[in-house]
């Protein structure tokens, strides 16, 4: 059995290499892959300068409050911190480790970061390892029989490894960077909104249970006094229209019940879509508590400036980021294309010799490709990169803009609350205060029962307005420290 070897011209033969010549290989595909790496470090993308915030540099004087100025910022203050209510913050917790729309937000968070590092892998060779081996028999004219041929060969090398001249893979890798810290300060953005409305569900399911003993108070109220004038008709002293019109405000009340049960059902089914599981009775509230009990202060601050570390803005400022990262990318594609293919390793036609006494194998293959005619691809691929990077932009401004007129506008409903609530006070006040007057006069014969009933029914609206003050004055905490960004100093650990 013949058996043949095709060598490399150049190439030592087996069995007589020397010392020097089997490092060589390896030198030579080190030399080529470090040469590659150093030549990858450049990008074309414009040089990023963060646009000045479209808005004032400070809030409203006049919207600020003595107790909402203060040196902290909200993003200070976990949301721990600002919730005082032992069962809201075991609500919140829950909501936070079952809400879907978060556990979405989340998974999100995990794709972009796998798909930034499948750039970022980009910009490093793939290194492979082979081993090959062909067996085969060929007629050979020369001497008239058949020649069995065997070869083996294990080689290390890379593949059409694109060496990142002028920062295309670079800036794309940049642009997935970005792309994933947006989509993480996203999942930030949908944790404050999830415990914002978390704790807004929280305090409308307590003012509606002070709706609903309120409106119980009032049926209950209301069946006395029709009753009471019931039998002043049977005793001929009131009459049948005294009668009716003591009825109106006892339907009032009772319509007013099976409305607010309905809304309460709502309310539970709201917070048991944002925790994601059913709610622990003992845990939801009876009554709409006082605003210092429930919930702390939120400072605003006096600059805007602390608009920039909202999560939604600092999304946006990603987003423009890999916007403007992706021009460079575009502008790459204009200039030449460099590869290399090159590998190292040994060949044999032994198996047993492969690796002592084989021969030492290596090739370095660059390709290098001009871009000539696309058909105006390219220019309209840069022009698309700029207008998206343009349209980041816009989006950028428009979301501090946003995020101005949320704060504002909680400061402007913030500066009125107190004189708000305390007219309402005064007017429940006076409204009860002229119901047992009127009450009264009408038992003495002095005033006709539509006083009475008109002071009862002031009363049970003014009441009624007050809750809705209350718990505009609770809820207006929230949206302050929601718009001012929140406060998840605590997220890494938990």
């Amino acid at each position: 059995m013949h058996k043949s070897f095709s060598r490399t011209p150049g190439h030592t033969r087996m069995g007589e290499l020397d010392s020097g010549t089997r490092p060589r290989a390896g030198r030579t595909l080190a030399i080529a892959v470090t040469s590659a790496l150093l030549l990858s470090a450049c990008t074309m993308a414009p040089r990023y300068e963060r646009p000045d915030a479209p808005v004032p540099e400070q809030w409203p004087a006049e919207l600020l409050l003595p107790q909402t100025v203060d040196a902290s910022t909200v993003s200070d203050i976990p949301w721990q911190s600002f919730v005082r209510d032992e069962k809201l913050r075991v609500i919140v917790t829950q909501a936070l480790d079952g809400n879907r729309d978060l556990r979405a937000a989340l998974a999100s968070i995990e794709a972009a970061r796998a798909q930034y590092r499948i750039r970022r892998a980009d910009l490093l060779p793939a290194i492979n390892a082979s081993v090959n081996a062909s067996r085969g028999e060929s007629f050979n004219a020369a001497s008239g029989v058949a020649v069995d041929t065997e070869l083996y060969s294990a080689n290390l090398g890379l593949s059409s490894f694109e060496i990142d001249l002028f920062g295309k893979r670079r800036s794309l890798s940049q642009a997935a960077l970005q792309t994933y810290l947006a989509t993480e300060q996203g999942a930030r953005a949908t944790r404050i909104s999830l415990i914002a409305e978390t704790i807004s569900a929280y305090l409308t399911l307590a003012a509606d249970n002070t709706r609903l003993a309120l409106s119980e108070r009032t049926l209950e109220a209301a069946r006395n006094s029709m009753e009471l004038t019931a039998k002043r008709q049977q005793a001929g002293v009131a009459s049948r229209l005294e009668l009716r019109q003591a009825e109106t405000i006892y339907q009032q009340a009772r319509a007013d019940l099976a409305m607010i049960q309905a809304d309460i059902a709502q309310d539970i089914n709201a917070l048991r879509v944002l925790v994601g599981s059913d709610i622990d009775p003992a845990m939801l509230p009876q009554q709409l508590p006082a605003t210092a009990q429930v919930l702390d202060e939120v400072p605003a601050g006096l600059s805007s400036a602390t608009l920039l570390s909202r999560p939604d803005v600092l999304q946006a400022e990603h987003q423009l980021l890999a916007a403007n990262a992706n021009i460079g990318a575009a502008r790459a594609a204009f200039f030449p294309t460099l590869s290399l293919t090159a590998s190292t390793g040994r060949a044999s036609t032994e198996l047993e010799d492969l690796f002592s006494n084989g021969v030492s194998v290596w090739s370095v293959a660059p390709n290098l490709v001009l871009p000539i005619f696309s058909g105006g691809a390219n220019m309209a691929n840069l022009a698309q990169t700029q207008a998206l990077r343009d349209q980041s932009l816009a989006q950028y401004e428009r979301t501090i803009q946003g995020a101005f007129k949320e704060v504002a506008d909680a400061l402007a409903v913030r500066s009125t609350l107190q004189e708000r609530l305390a007219a309402q006070r005064a007017l429940v006040e006076a409204a009860a205060d002229s119901h047992e007057i009127a009450k009264a006069r009408y038992e003495k014969g002095l005033d006709s029962f539509l006083q009475s009933l008109d002071s009862q029914r002031t009363l049970y609206n003014a009441e009624k307005a007050l809750v809705t003050a209350r718990l505009l004055a609770v809820d207006n905490l929230v949206t302050l420290y929601r718009a001012l960004g929140g406060g998840l100093a605590d997220e890494a650990g938990e």
